[in-house]
């Protein structure tokens, strides 16, 4: 069976992102930072990138490079990344927050070119861009996909623009509104859902750095907030927040990368006086599913209809066998080009033009609700972390024979990285937990570690994670 969204397909321009988000300049506050003031209009931002983008090609960047860039939210970093992709390159985006090491890993998986100093842009009046490609690669994104593996995603021109075109469907998004930028850029749901969006649609973003509820908060009212994006962490800080400014004027709120808890959910609502909904998407597909303006009476616990001009199927994981509960496949004009040099990830990725998005899902009344999840990746605090990549540092440990990790299941943090050790000398839990977090960015850190006899595996030697959660459920 073949689910369909409720609205029709959209036409797709056959233009560049830049071109697309970019196409207005007026005298119209386009970013500002919540801390620093720093600001541009929609005419300096227009004006920037293009000089941006000559300067880069004075440079000698070209079709067929990647410059990175590696940064926190910011005005300048919307200067950047569309100054890169109307040079003709592609833009690699990547987590400030991992180590020297860690992004040296993906510059090289991405083939990154240069990076970009936002600080220091490089500036012409005279180069010559080259022609616009909406069939080339404007983006490359990174995700751990179904196997746990850090890719590169390839993202096209199109398949943005397609789901640019897709999201604004739903989300109204214009001129009157104000969206908080807190979620990272190098995110998709970031650089997606919020800044392209934001700015396609005419708003004001107001970036700021990650905080504290109360701060959080505050920076809402201060600057009249009009739609905010939540992920559960948020979510949590929020509803448990005792003082919240009145009459913040929210008209919509967002929650997304991993399912909230409907307690949560609604106490969180409940302080913000604003609908908080839902959304469904993945680095691969941008998002497939949304709550639209005019639908909010509908199930909050849902994840929405899918976006115009998606269909989804939902069957038995690893198949094509049709099934009530099951993974869901998703195709649709948003879909990516595939991982970068990966030709095995990206067929495996596939089946008959269908992405799978390795997530248990059912469906009910065209509504879709994510049940569990068929990858193994954990999600803390919304950010993703391989097992595959903790379990390798670990075995480096010379008391560690073996080990596995799962993601224990947080109030706060959504899941927390947790491991069960075989060990062959001696070590202690705060040993092994500081080894860890002296390779990895801070969210990736083992946070528990249990020690057993031994770790589970199938016949071929793959780790029956499932059997240590439910273990760890019992004990919890």
């Amino acid at each position: 069976m073949i689910y369909r969204s409720p609205l029709p397909a959209v036409v797709v321009p056959d233009t560049t992102v830049p071109a697309h988000v970019l196409g207005q300049r007026r005298d119209k506050l386009a970013l500002l930072d919540a801390v620093t003031g720093e600001s541009l209009t929609y005419d300096e931002l227009a004006t920037q990138v293009e000089r941006t983008a000559k300067g880069l090609v004075a440079q000698g960047i070209a079709p067929g490079d990647t410059v990175a860039v590696v940064s926190g939210n910011r005005p300048m970093y919307a200067v950047g990344l569309h100054a890169i992709m109307a040079a003709g390159a592609t833009a690699a985006l990547i987590n400030p927050l991992l180590t020297a090491t860690e992004i040296e890993r993906l510059k090289a998986l991405a083939k990154v070119t240069t990076t970009l100093d936002l600080d220091d842009l490089p500036a012409s009046d005279t180069a010559t861009l080259p022609p616009p490609d909406p069939r080339g690669i404007a983006a490359v994104l990174f995700s751990s996909g179904t196997t746990g593996l850090t890719k590169a995603v390839k993202l096209s021109h199109r398949a943005l623009v397609a789901n640019l075109e897709q999201q604004r469907q739903g989300w109204r998004i214009d001129e009157t509104d104000v969206l908080a930028a807190n979620l990272p850029f190098f995110h998709v749901y970031g650089f997606s859902i919020v800044l392209n969006s934001g700015l396609l649609g005419g708003a004001t973003l107001v970036t700021m750095p990650r905080s504290d509820a109360g701060t959080y908060l505050s920076r809402l009212a201060e600057h009249r907030v009009t739609r905010a994006f939540l992920v559960p962490p948020l979510a949590a800080a929020i509803a448990d927040q005792r003082e919240v400014p009145e009459n913040l004027g929210l008209k919509l709120v967002l929650c997304g990368a991993a399912p909230l808890d409907e307690g949560i959910r609604r106490e969180a609502e409940r302080k913000l006086g604003a609908p908080v909904r839902q959304g469904y998407g993945l680095t691969e597909a941008g998002g497939t599913h949304q709550t639209f303006d005019g639908d909010l009476d509908t199930d909050p616990a849902s994840v929405g209809v899918l976006s115009p001009g998606t269909e989804a199927r939902i069957v038995e994981p690893g198949t094509t066998t049709d099934t009530a509960v099951g993974e869901m496949l998703v195709r649709g004009p948003q879909l990516m080009d595939g991982y970068l040099d990966d030709e095995e990830a990206t067929r495996q990725a596939f089946v008959d033009g269908w992405l799978r998005t390795g997530d248990l899902v059912r469906v009910h009344n065209g509504r879709f609700y994510v049940v569990d999840r068929v990858k193994e990746m954990i999600k803390y605090k919304g950010y993703q972390v391989a097992p595959a990549e903790l379990e390798a540092l670990l075995r480096r440990h010379p008391a560690v024979r073996d080990a596995a990790v799962i993601g224990a299941p947080d109030r706060v943090n959504g899941e927390v990285p947790k491991a069960f050790v075989v060990t062959e000398g001696d070590v202690t839990a705060n040993e092994l937990m500081a080894f860890v977090a002296a390779e990895v960015a801070p969210f990736k850190k083992v946070r528990q570690v249990e020690f057993v006899e031994e770790i589970p595996k199938s016949v071929s030697g793959k780790i029956l994670r499932r059997l240590l959660k439910d273990a760890d459920e019992c004990e919890s």
